[in-house]
């Protein structure tokens, strides 16, 4: 048999370089560190640098492309972010912030907050990043999103469901207008993924465990659960699918 079948592999990352936001810890810290073994070279931000060390530690040092500790909801930072970043074959927008939080209780300035994290930052980055042809032709960019404000709708989320639901609206728009170029922009909608984020306290444990009863699968999401669907949207087995919201969720929105 021919030695190039024995190494068929769609998925590979290899060659390409990955620019992964959000990467110090949760989602976006398993993408970085799975998306280097697929053989990509990975540039990673978040807004700790200790952590970021951390997860560069975890990767190989030829997967290592580069690290900038930056805010991007600060412009200045966002900008020194872009200055610093090469060409780019791929990106993963997984910085975010969620909440818990009634309809009632949810002021302008709670909406401006979350928006400003989840909504206007990536939304950002994504067009200057396309505008100023970091990107190279043939790129792939995934945000996350959830399936929060697309397609589950529980009390409490509105808030934070609005500002992905409007992140999963643009990810449309820029396939349409992105495709002149042949970057696809498609996003990943997860259900709720076992991260630091959700136990900070707003929700028991025991209220995790009950809840994580409702998945079909009978569990919650993984990082890793997630990292490999971005694999699938940044690789060449997706070469033929943009505009797409793939859902990952254990069977919850059905």
């Amino acid at each position: 048999m021919d030695n190039n079948m024995n190494n068929y592999n769609p998925f590979s990352l290899e060659g390409k370089t990955i620019l992964v936001t959000g990467a110090s810890s949760g989602i976006g810290r398993e993408v970085a560190i799975q998306c280097a073994r697929m053989g990509a070279a990975v540039v990673i931000t978040g807004r700790n640098q200790e952590r970021l060390q951390e997860v560069i530690e975890q990767l190989p040092p030829e997967a290592f492309k580069g690290c900038v500790a930056a805010d991007l909801t600060v412009p200045e930072q966002l900008d020194a972010l872009i200055a610093a970043l090469p060409p780019l074959d791929g990106a993963v927008l997984s910085a975010g912030n969620s909440t818990t939080l009634p309809l009632q209780f949810g002021t302008r300035e709670k909406f401006d907050d979350m928006f400003g994290v989840n909504f206007f930052a990536p939304v950002e980055l994504l067009r200057l990043i396309y505008k100023k042809k970091v990107l190279n032709k043939g790129a792939s960019v995934v945000l996350v999103a959830s399936i929060g404000g697309t397609h589950s709708f529980m009390p409490g989320n509105g808030v934070y469901g609005a500002s992905k639901a409007a992140l999963n609206s643009v990810m449309k728009y820029a396939a349409r207008e992105f495709a002149s170029r042949r970057v696809r922009v498609n996003s990943i909608c997860p259900g709720m993924v076992d991260t630091p984020l959700i136990h900070r306290g707003t929700i028991t444990e025991e209220q995790l465990a009950e809840d994580a009863k409702r998945y079909p699968l009978g569990r919650y999401g993984r990082p890793v659960d997630i990292a490999h669907g971005a694999i699938y949207l940044l690789s060449d087995a997706s070469s033929w699918l943009t505009g797409h919201d793939l859902v990952i969720d254990g069977g919850f929105s059905v």
